[in-house]
This record gives structure tokens, sequence and C-alpha cells, in this order.
């Protein structure tokens, strides 16, 4: 059996040779078992010398095939691309900067020849400041109350998958695209194992509190359209509100006489419409501006280098 290693890379030049030299001891071990291995690496705009290394390593191991972005498309392009170069019958995703363990893509392909389609390491949180960890928790919570799919707290991209899976999700041509919720979406028999997460090796991580943020809506607008729907019952529950408020406005006229309109209750009547008129249009924004994004049709990414064949996305 063919692995295909897919580690998306951006700055990673200072840990990439390292990276390499443990997934290659990997290979060997595997060798012996009957199976072969290949390195799909995709360097997605970085601003260092990672295509260098890159190179240096496509030079001294046949099995290294790069991609080079010409500029930073992010992450879920890099893995795209990665998916769409991978010849292997098994493909491995995985970070490049060593947080995720190589080693235990010998416990995946030993779970892949059980039957799985799909062997998920779920990291635990040990470690992680409690504001991250009783955050995300908080966010899974409600997430799964919203989607269609089921997204598991501390399961990422780190997972093997088989050949069928990578058609699968090859075939999902959308635009905007959320990974851990298209591979949960295209199902297949999974399993999933916990292992301690590790620390960077160089560097700090590329996500700010903002990007995770914008991340943590691309998974709840992507695979779903309750926010949609929660508006409109919002709207037709201030609209029961208001006929509710009209009729008690007209009948304390009809018992008491005509008061003064109280100037406070009508600012705060005009204010709280007003946001929530401002929240639903967001909303109705979002999902406008991800139709815009699929109409254009444009490349999830542009390639500079490579040393694999051209694909549709490589300037013509």
């Amino acid at each position: 059996m063919l692995i295909s290693i897919v580690a998306p890379c951006y700055n990673e030049e200072d840990v990439i040779e390292r990276f390499h030299d443990e997934v290659q001891k990997v290979a060997e071990e595997l060798l012996p078992l009957g199976h072969d291995m290949e390195f799909v690496y995709v360097d997605d705009g970085s601003r260092d010398r990672t295509l260098g290394a890159l190179k240096r390593l496509a030079d001294r191991d046949s099995r290294v095939r790069y991609v080079s972005f010409s500029r930073n498309f992010g992450k879920e392009a890099a893995l795209l691309a990665g998916l769409r170069h991978a010849s292997g019958d098994s493909v491995v995703v995985m970070d490049s900067d060593l947080q995720h363990p190589p080693e235990l893509i010998k416990r995946m392909v030993d779970l892949r020849e059980q039957g799985y389609d799909q062997v998920i390491a779920r990291r635990t949180r040990n470690g992680d400041p409690i504001t991250r960890t009783v955050t995300a928790r908080l966010y899974y919570r409600l997430i799964n109350r919203l989607v269609d799919v089921e997204l598991m707290d501390g399961v990422g991209d780190f997972r093997l998958l088989s050949r069928r899976v990578v058609d699968a999700v090859l075939a999902l041509t959308e635009y905007n695209r959320f990974s851990k919720g298209l591979f949960a979406w295209v199902g297949f028999p999974s399993t999933t194992f916990e292992y301690e997460n590790a620390a960077r090796e160089h560097g700090r991580s590329s996500w700010t509190f903002r990007g995770l943020l914008n991340y943590g809506l691309d998974g709840l607008l992507s695979f779903n359209n309750r926010p949609l729907r929660a508006a409109l019952y919002l709207g037709m529950g201030l609209l029961l509100c208001a006929g509710l408020y009209t009729a008690w406005i007209v009948g304390a006229a009809l018992v008491n006489g005509v008061e003064t309109p109280g100037y406070v209750t009508i600012i705060t009547a005009v204010t709280a419409l007003a946001g929530v008129q401002m929240i639903m249009l967001g909303v109705i924004g979002e999902y406008t501006g991800r139709i815009y994004y699929e109409v254009k049709g444009r490349p999830h990414f542009l390639v500079k280098a490579t040393n694999v064949e051209r694909t549709k996305d490589l300037i013509p």
C-alpha cells in the first residue's frame, strides 16, 4: 500500500528538514510490512526560505513532491492542493511543525488495515490555558446543536484517509472550505484515538484570536442555514411582541385616556429594533458573500513552483 503524507508548510524553514527525517524513519519501519510512502509538501506562500528547503529535500529524496503557492492562500487551500497531488492508497494529513507526532502514523496504518476509511487522531487539551479549553468546549457544544454534521472537540486535520474518502472530498468543489466539516460530511467508517499534543518545535502559531473566531464562524455557516432561519423566527417574535404592545397601549388609552408618550420607551424600542435589523443583515450578508465567491469561480490557489505535473489551478 502506498501512503501519502500531506503536510502544509508556512514559514517552516527551520523545522521542515527535521520533520522529514522523522516521517522518513516511520517510512523505513513500514517498508518491511509492505507499505511504501511518498511525501507531499505544500508551501503556502512562506516568507522565509521554506521553498529552498523543500527543493533540497526533493533533490536528496525522490519520494518528495512539493507545491509552492504564488502567495499565502490559507491552510484550507494548502490541504486541498496536497490532496490533489497525493497518489497514495491512503493519505495522512498532518502539520509540518511536529505538533502531530509522526510515530502515530503506524497506529493509523494498523487501524486502516482493520477496515476503517478514516482514522482520526484526537488530541487532549492537557496543558492548554483553561480559558481556551472552556471556550472550545462551549463552542463545540453550541455548534453541534446547529450544524448538520458532528464536530468533535480536539479533532483537527491530523488523520488518515482512504482513497475513496480523498476522492469524495475532492469531488466537493466549494470555494469556502471547512475541511474538518467536509471530512465529517463524507462519512464512511471511522475510528478515533487520543494522543497528547506536542509543543511546536519552532516559532509561534500563526493562529490569532481573530483567525480562530473567523474559523469558528466558517464552521457554523458552512454546513447549515439555521442562522437565516433564526433571523426569520426572531423577526416573527418581534412582530408578535409589537402587536401585543400595541394592543396594550390601545387598551390603556381606552381605559385611562391618552398619556404623554414615554421617551425612554421609544428610544429603547428603536435602538433594540435597529440592533436586531443589523444582526439579521449581517447574517444575510455572510451567506450572500459566500454565494458571491462561489459564483466568481476563482481557483483555490495558484502555483508558482512544483516538481509534479501541472494542475488546473496553475497559471496557464
